[in-house]
């Protein structure tokens, strides 16, 4: 693993090659991994003058940009001999385009422009590094690109436009390196720079969030659903539409198409409009005929492990070139449904051997048969989502589609359809999705737990839905809030639950009711001396600092129930406090007889001394009077994590880290005033943390409360 980290305020013409290099390396072998980080400052260190560091494993890390760049083409197939010394001739010379000012590049400006006569790349016959350092010297310096904009130098700016066109990944990564360059303008409530410079806002700007019916709502799903909904109702009074993208009959259902409605009322997002990929069918249908048409695509019945393998290994299949009318045939065929049609599928006729493999012609429409939840019988065919989305894009008038990080080497097929069809491009924004330490965003693998039982559904508080982690007690504010602080940043990082918990407790501490419970696992029974004799009960707040939530009523007895690990931590004589309630001193510690067991305690005897004063006391304690009140039972229940592991791998079996206990439940007894808690309230039992209601006390039957965490926890999500 290797990263870059790149100072955002830095010259451009030494950064920009870089990054653009980087990215070229990646889309050229899919054994690169480079991590990229923005820093915004001027300068990474006193000794790093080009605002680049590149640290490999088990190498020394480099810190000038020609270092960088020849670094990045031991990875990078490249034609050996006379090309290869060409290519790193070209990037060294691309350090001369650095210079902002004019005097300066002028004349390496003229020799490029003299040298791209008659010539589409700057060395050889295909796209080189050379091409793509020398191209983000140009973009990344003010002067150089003013001039080749104004059409100073014919060979240069058709040669740079050429680039730049025939290369739609390189648009978005210019766009990130200039999202991180521009002052921070932080969003005031959110935290986060949502200052990307989205292209095209002045001619309005209309965003979807296009959400599979086949599963229910996780946080992932949460932040793009956001992030969809600031960029067009908060920071552009634009348009958002929701668009089910129901292509799959096999997996999606009603209930789950409901859910998503209900999930995303509940987080405060109103789409302005809500659609169905299956509303464009037919039209999808006429787009893929008019592909096979003009000879874009082509029907195959290659088995899908063979299709696998051609794909990876650059081998064009044998139905690749059967005829206009053949294919149209076979389309026919799938549309029947039957057993013939169902061999076959159509793929886009894009590449065979692409470095980026996204690109070699992947299959745009499969055949199945299965009843559709809304269209019923109708249609037998059905386009995959990288075919219709684009295309719907384009015909519902979306302007930006803002899709996560690993939908990146699928931008160019995504303009690929556009241009084969001549529809409308949309402009893409990438922004990285969210992912969480020791949790599973698959939906495949969560569907897996739920078949499986490993957890109770998928509301179930220890999943990453929005249902679970709303059942387990997060409030759709601190959601909100949590999510858009975390802005459309590309940077892929592991987030840790704590800060989102810990988001979640500034909204429900100074709202949360305050009540008493105490654990029925030997628990103790203590007599307190100077008590009345009679019971009784008096109003105390419900919240110290909040008296708008009202009073509870807290009985007082001569009799009292305390916490077992309470009683172990008494001293005889020693000065507690009884909270709610006031000083006492430990007059008497039984303890038990049980030779295996001595340090267990039995009973107490404690004297009130009510005169003293609470702040010198080292332990202040929570009971419950034995009379005066109808004590309610009360089962708590705390989760940990399902996976033991940080970071699963894609090697990993998931299987082997899934954590052994991830429940944990407490019976307890708690104050009268529980009684009347309704499902879905939230409160603190003093000492014990924050709970959530999930089953209310009945009579003859307990009430059921999940702990939220608050971020201090060992355990977790």
């Amino acid at each position: 693993m290797s990263a870059l980290t790149i100072a955002s305020k830095a010259n451009q013409a030494e950064t920009l090659p870089a990054l653009l290099v980087a990215e070229y390396a990646k889309q050229s072998n899919p054994n690169v991994k480079v991590d990229i980080e923005f820093k915004d400052v001027e300068k990474l260190s006193s000794e790093v003058t080009s605002g680049l560091e590149f640290a490999s494993t088990g190498k020394s890390t480099l810190k000038k940009a020609k270092d960088i760049l020849h670094s990045f083409l031991e990875n990078i197939k490249i034609r050996q001999g006379e090309t290869q010394v060409s290519v790193q001739e070209w990037i060294d010379r691309a350090g001369a385009l650095t210079p902002t000012d004019f005097k300066s590049v002028e004349g390496p400006l003229l020799e490029l422009d003299a040298h791209l006569t008659l010539r589409s790349y700057v060395v050889g016959y295909t796209l080189t590094p050379a091409d793509i350092a020398v191209w983000g010297a140009l973009r990344g310096n003010k002067v150089a690109y003013a001039a080749i904009k104004k059409g100073a130098m014919l060979n240069v700016a058709r040669w740079f436009k050429f680039i730049e066109e025939t290369n739609s990944w390189i648009a978005p990564a210019v766009q990130s390196l200039n999202a991180h360059a521009q002052e921070r303008k932080v969003a005031k409530s959110k935290g986060a720079n949502y200052d990307i410079a989205l292209p095209d806002t002045d001619k309005g700007v209309v965003t979807r969030f296009p959400p599979e019916p086949s599963g229910y709502l996780h946080i992932g799903h949460a932040k793009a659903a956001l992030l969809n909904d600031y960029f067009a109702h908060e920071m552009y009074q634009g348009t958002l539409i929701c668009r089910f993208d129901d292509t799959n009959p096999s997996k999606e259902r009603e209930e789950f198409q409901d859910a998503i409605v209900e999930d995303l009322a509940l987080m405060g997002i109103k789409p302005d409009k809500t659609s169905y990929t299956s509303n464009y069918f037919q039209e999808l249908y006429d787009q893929c005929v008019k592909l096979l048409k003009a000879g874009k695509a082509y029907s195959d019945d290659t088995e899908r492990e063979t299709m696998q393998h051609e794909r990876m290994h650059g081998i064009a299949s044998k139905r690749r070139d059967a005829s206009i009318e053949e294919n149209l045939v076979r389309f026919e065929e799938m549309n029947k449904g039957n057993e013939e049609g169902v061999r076959w599928c159509i793929r886009a006729k894009m590449s065979v051997d692409n470095p980026n493999k996204a690109m070699r012609d992947p299959v745009i429409y499969r055949c199945n048969p299965q009843v559709h939840h809304r269209t019923g019988e109708k249609w037998k065919i059905y386009p995959t989502y990288d075919f219709a989305c684009p295309i719907v894009d384009s015909m519902e008038g979306i302007t930006h589609a803002l899709r996560t990080i690993e939908y990146r080497d699928r931008n160019p097929q995504y303009n690929w359809m556009l241009d084969a069809l001549d529809l409308r491009r949309v402009h893409i924004w990438d922004f990285a999705r969210m992912n969480f330490i020791r949790t599973l965003l698959s939906k495949r693998k969560l569907t897996k737990f739920v078949e499986s039982g490993v957890v109770w559904g998928w509301d179930d508080p220890r999943f990453p839905t929005i249902r679970g982690i709303r059942r387990r007690g997060m409030t759709i504010d601190a959601l909100r809030e949590f999510i858009l602080k975390q802005g459309p940043s590309r940077n892929i990082v592991n987030l840790d639950w704590t800060l989102f918990w810990a988001t979640n407790k500034k909204y429900i501490d100074p709202v949360a009711p305050r009540h008493t419970a105490v654990a029925k696992e030997n628990m103790v029974t203590a007599t307190v001396k100077g008590a009345r004799v009679a019971p009784y009960t008096e109003d105390k707040p419900k919240h110290g600092k909040n008296p708008e939530l009202g009073t509870k009523k807290v009985a007082y007895s001569s009799e009292i129930l305390i916490d077992q690990a309470d009683a172990q931590a008494f001293a005889q004589d020693e000065e507690i406090t009884l909270m709610n309630w006031g000083n006492a001193i430990v007059r008497s510690i039984t303890h038990s007889l049980n030779p295996l067991n001595r340090s267990l305690v039995t009973g107490l005897e404690l004297e009130l001394h009510l005169q003293g004063d609470v702040k010198k006391t080292k332990q202040k304690i929570t009971w419950l009077a034995t009379a005066g009140q109808e004590l309610i039972p009360v089962e708590l229940l705390d989760f940990d994590y399902l996976i033991t592991k940080d970071k699963l791998e894609e090697d990993d079996n998931v299987d082997d880290f899934l954590n052994p206990k991830t429940l944990f439940r407490t019976e307890t007894l708690a104050d009268g005033n529980v009684a009347g808690l309704k499902e879905d309230d939230i409160i603190q039992f003093e000492r014990k943390g924050y709970f959530r209601v999930d089953r209310a006390f009945k009579h003859g039957e307990k009430a059921v409360m999940f702990c939220i965490p608050t971020g201090k926890e060992g355990k977790g999500k």
